[in-house]
């Protein structure tokens, strides 16, 4: 059984989050929380509760996509004792990485190591590639967990490839790693809204259960291989930066969560120090790599309204490992700064819903405290040269498709982006000296959560053959729909495909809308949503 060069499906594996104390209650899960389920999204649109049973990523890509769990008593034993190669390549591991230090499993236990345990998983990944003969594997990870797969990328694997003339690669994680996924993983640490920097400065001098691999001294000395460390000096480190010539950003994807009230750990005391633009424990802008693909949704860190077991979390993990088309969209030539009011702010919620599925994929919202901020261009800028990027998302063609409601499949692939627009108009305060102070929201003309303008953007894609056909998209607001979403045709009602306004760029569809006319009064007369759509193809 050796591994087909047209599957997809590598194997996969996956690294768990911090269990600090809780050590031995971590490794009695045989699956280290991937099979966890729930039975709750967080609300509805009323606000009201609702059920909805999510199995588990586990058991979700066992029933999506054919996948095998391969344990069979003792993991590392049953892979030793495998045949090369006669393993599937469609199967689910657990690094167990925590095994090692629990007493109720080890006679003499370590002391957790982050380093070891990257290193450990590099021999993880080295026997799953030898036993089931597939290039390379897929790492999904949750909270530290991402950390452990940063470190094997960025550190352990360059420092093992030394070629004969001594050289190392800091991309050598490429030849082992084809994508890594992060569920809200502290990339740029953990910081506290409190204190004052004591409670960091506490926690990284304690050590204390390990706590300190979230702050910048320890990142520093496991993310940053030694031969680099002169030429990345530790004033110059940032945790959220992987270098230019490390492992490639377009490989990562990190998904943050934006709800710390369902996080409940130490009795909510985490969530109220961290702040409100968290899931409880990561800040949203510690939660993304610089320039990786991420998405934000509603969820906590972990618990019953967790994000690893969620269908937000699964359906972005689904379509970024297994997607075979990438659509990105951003708003082009927004001009704000063409209003009178130099005080005003606007602020853009968006949500992106794709058809058949119970949740957003992606979610930012004032509401959430993280909306996307249209800011005003500086003096002597033009808008053309500051596109805004507002979301990068992956769909599947194979992905069942609903039908419509004279019975039949759909073909082509609908996303709908909901926008929202609203504007602030904000007063300084009364300031302590020349450089600080805060602005607060003047409420003489203030209507809130009422929008200046909101609309949702219908995008259809028509997959193309993969080889010399490019896809085509349709898109409508709709505000200018003679009948209802769900009901839309683009092609019985006569709407013609976005025309490829970059026919020449290489194996992508680029297409433009712009917004309707009431947005223009506010976003510029040429603002436009401009809608990429790239064929994924393999690399390994």
């Amino acid at each position: 059984m050796s591994y087909e060069q047209d599957d997809v499906r590598l194997p996969i594996i996956y690294v768990r989050g911090f269990a600090g104390g809780a050590i031995e209650g971590a490794i009695e899960d045989p699956f280290y929380g991937f099979s966890t389920g729930s039975v709750h999204v967080r609300a509805n649109r009323r606000g009201d509760p609702t059920f909805h049973q999510f199995e588990s990523p586990m058991l979700r890509l066992m029933s999506d996509m054919n996948y095998e769990v391969r344990v069979h008593g003792d993991q590392k034993r049953y892979l030793d004792q495998a045949t090369d190669k006669d393993i599937p390549a469609a199967t689910i591991w657990i690094h167990r990485f925590y095994d090692v230090s629990a007493s109720s499993i080890e006679d003499d236990p370590e002391k957790f190591s982050l380093e070891q345990a990257a290193i450990n998983l590099f021999g993880l990944i080295k026997l799953v590639r030898l036993k089931t003969g597939a290039p390379k594997v897929f790492l999904v990870a949750h909270s530290m967990g991402g950390l452990i797969c940063r470190c094997l990328l960025q550190r352990v694997i360059p420092e093992a490839d030394v070629d004969e003339q001594g050289g190392h690669n800091p991309r050598a994680g490429e030849k082992y790693v084809a994508s890594l996924f992060t569920y809200a993983t502290p990339h740029g640490g953990i910081r506290f809204a409190v204190g004052g920097g004591f409670l960091e400065r506490l926690r990284d001098f304690t050590g204390l259960f390990g706590a300190d691999v979230f702050g910048p001294d320890r990142m520093y000395e496991y993310l940053t291989p030694d031969f680099q460390k002169d030429q990345e000096p530790r004033r110059r480190f940032k945790g959220t930066v992987i270098p230019e010539d490390g492992y490639s950003v377009s490989k990562i994807f990190c998904l943050a969560g934006s709800n710390p009230g369902d996080y409940k750990e130490l009795f909510g005391l985490s969530s109220r120090a961290v702040g409100a633009k968290s899931d409880g424990l990561v800040q949203l802008e510690n939660a993304v790599i610089e320039k990786a693909h991420s998405a934000i949704v509603h969820r906590s860190h972990s618990g019953r309204y967790g994000i690893v077991n969620s269908e937000e979390g699964y359906q972005n993990l689904y379509r970024f490992l297994f997607g075979d088309l990438q659509v990105t969209l951003d708003l082009i030539n927004a001009d704000v700064g063409h209003q009178d009011d130099s005080d005003l702010e606007f602020q853009l919620d968006m949500g992106l819903a794709i058809r058949g599925l119970p949740v957003l994929v992606h979610e930012q919202t004032a509401a959430h405290h993280c909306p996307v901020l249209v800011e005003r261009l500086e003096q002597g800028e033009h808008p053309v040269d500051h596109p805004r990027p507002l979301l990068t998302t992956f769909l599947s063609s194979k992905a069942p498709r609903p039908l419509d409601e004279d019975g039949n499949r759909v073909s082509t692939l609908r996303h709908v982006l909901n926008l929202r627009l609203m504007s602030i108009r904000e007063k300084d305060d009364d300031k302590t000296d020349s450089d600080h102070g805060e602005s607060s929201i003047d409420m003489r003309d203030h209507l809130e959560q009422t929008a200046d303008w909101e609309d949702a953007l219908v995008v259809d894609i028509l997959p193309g053959d993969g080889e010399s056909e490019l896809p085509k998209a349709w898109a409508a607001w709709t505000s200018t729909l003679a009948r209802p979403v769900r009901l839309w045709k683009p092609r019985e009602e006569g709407e013609e495909a976005l025309v490829d306004v970059e026919p020449d760029v290489k194996d992508m569809w680029v297409g433009e809308v712009r917004v309707p006319s009431i947005a223009r009064r506010l976003l510029g007369a040429k603002a436009l949503i401009r809608i990429a759509v790239t064929p994924r193809t393999k690399d390994f």
